[in-house]
């Protein structure tokens, strides 16, 4: 049976979204298993985006019907774009290529998104329930994106899978999170201990940092860029290109450092695997801009977009703060959006400003609208949150 444009979109963008979160996590735990797979997921993005092309093609019979369906070429066609960034990212693990220990321990503290991993004990809330039975990803804002049990894997688990003592959970969010999820997952709590390394080659901390920052906002123009085609909104838009100019920069930044302090590695390998790291994010960021190019160039976007948005593994909403609410005149960290609410802020308007990947100690305020992504779940506990008392 031919599947339909919207299934196709939706299965596209959840692939996609994986085979990113998967491509970094490979990295940074050098695992050659889930650097396997996202090859595999590669594959099935170009797959996904030969049949929406047919799809669309048979679907489109008048003029204004192809422009409208050009458009979700276009997204499908970035789609499959970043599925190829990622696979060069797993193929460096797959190559023996690494990163410095050093390096991927203040990646995984200071990603906006981190990378976490942890067995599930006998004294685990979550053992022997599903994923949706506790709720473990609006709960502590962590998506689990792999399962080993045993010797076999379970990638892109849904709210109905159950998971069993022992299995090892690899999972996605925001730092803040991994004590809530620790907790749940291994049954008794952490703390987080603030990181230190020493540095000792000449701009070797702000290297790390280009690093860390250009793969953060190179995932939050792929979100951005959905956003602004979500709302066909001309400002998420541009906030996409400005930051696609940003890691451009960036790059060229951290190529002149490589260049610069190449005499202090004894081993060019994670020398390499930083630039082509780096890459990786441009061709990301590029990809997002094309996405969002929708927008600015005032292009027709068929309507089952939206409704395809509404059905992916993770939405993105837009909702306004209500005066005297719960998250009026806090920051973000104090309400602990993130970890009560499962929901990552991605964007604040701010009547005609923007403020795009806020900190915890970005302060809302009444009036600002609110864009994130999460779960279904999460999204009504958040517009909970921004529900005015008056």
């Amino acid at each position: 049976m031919r599947r339909t444009v919207k299934d196709l979109l939706v299965e596209i963008k959840d692939t996609t979204e994986l085979v990113v979160d998967l491509a970094y996590s490979a990295l940074l735990f050098d695992n050659e298993d889930i650097a396997e797979e996202v090859l595999e997921l590669e594959d099935k993005i170009l797959s996904l985006l030969r049949q929406i092309r047919i799809v669309s093609i048979l679907a489109a019979r008048r003029v204004d019907e192809a422009e409208s369906v050009s458009s979700i070429l276009q997204i499908a066609d970035a789609a499959h774009r970043i599925g190829n960034a990622a696979g060069d990212i797993a193929t460096l693990v797959l190559r023996g290529f690494k990163l410095p220990k050093e390096f991927v321990n203040l990646i995984l503290y200071y990603s906006e998104e981190t990378s976490v991993k942890a067995v599930v004990s006998e004294n685990s809330e979550i053992a022997n329930r599903t994923l949706g039975e506790v709720k473990l990803h609006t709960r502590t804002g962590m998506r689990v994106i792999a399962i080993k049990r045993g010797f076999e894997w379970i990638f892109n688990p849904d709210r109905d899978t159950k998971i069993l003592i022992g299995d090892v959970l690899f999972a996605r969010g925001d730092v803040e999170g991994i004590p809530k999820f620790f907790e749940i997952v291994t049954g008794r709590p952490i703390e987080l201990e603030e990181m230190k390394v020493e540095i000792e080659i000449e701009d070797l901390d702000n290297a790390v940092d280009t690093v860390i920052e250009m793969k953060n906002l190179s995932e939050l123009a792929v979100d951005l860029s959905y956003s602004s085609v979500l709302y066909y909104n001309e400002d998420i838009a541009q906030e996409v290109a400005y930051l696609e100019e940003r890691i451009d920069n960036m790059k060229y930044d951290l190529q002149h450092w490589v260049l610069k302090s190449s005499r202090h590695f004894e081993k060019i390998k994670p020398l390499i695997t930083l630039l082509d790291l780096a890459n990786a994010s441009e061709q990301i960021a590029d990809s997002a801009k094309e996405i969002a190019e929708i927008v600015l160039q005032k292009l027709e976007i068929h309507p089952i977009f939206r409704e395809a948005m509404r059905e992916t593994d993770e939405i993105i909403t837009l909702v306004e703060v209500g005066k005297k609410s719960k998250l009026d005149g806090k920051t973000l960290g104090e309400a602990k959006v993130e970890t009560t609410t499962g929901m990552h802020v991605i964007a604040v308007k701010r009547g005609k400003k923007w403020i795009v990947n806020p900190k915890a100690t970005t302060k809302i305020h009444a009036g600002d609208m609110l864009i994130a992504k999460g779960t279904r779940e999460g999204e009504i506990l958040l517009k909970k949150l921004c529900r005015s008392s008056q």
